[in-house]
């Protein structure tokens, strides 16, 4: 397979050869239709669906760690047992988890703006059938 792809990426297929035609596109099985087909048509579609597919990876992850910082925090307030500093500790892990959540949401109320002023759509994550907007 490898030696098909780079005699066709280099143009020299031998005489008599029965695989693909001369000048076949290469595809990358990888990448799926839907990315080989942004790659084909150029860079700014291709980026036109990167940036906002990162953009909501960016806030899952985000929500996902605001979650489990707000949950050890929580535990360890319930465990401190009457420490002093375990409980400071435990107090500082829940505020910084929830700064970290408002944080998130003043930027997601910022991208909602720009969307409305400018008209472009930069918060639809769409991955094959999941489409989430």
């Amino acid at each position: 397979m490898f030696i098909t792809n780079l005699l066709l990426a280099q143009g020299d297929i031998p005489e008599g050869w029965n695989g693909p035609a001369k000048g076949s596109e290469i595809k990358n099985p990888a990448l799926g239709n839907t990315l080989n087909g942004l790659l084909q048509e150029g860079g700014s579609a291709f980026f036109g669906t990167l940036i906002p597919n990162l953009i909501g990876i960016c806030y899952v992850i985000g929500v996902v760690i605001f979650l489990f910082m707000l949950i050890t925090g929580a535990i360890q307030w319930i465990s401190s047992g009457g420490d002093k500093q375990a409980l400071e500790s435990a107090r500082n892990k829940i505020s910084n988890a929830l700064v970290g959540i408002v944080i998130l949401f003043a930027v997601f109320a910022i991208i909602n703006l720009i969307e409305t002023f400018f008209g472009i759509n930069i918060m639809t994550l769409d991955m094959g059938a999941l489409v989430i907007q």
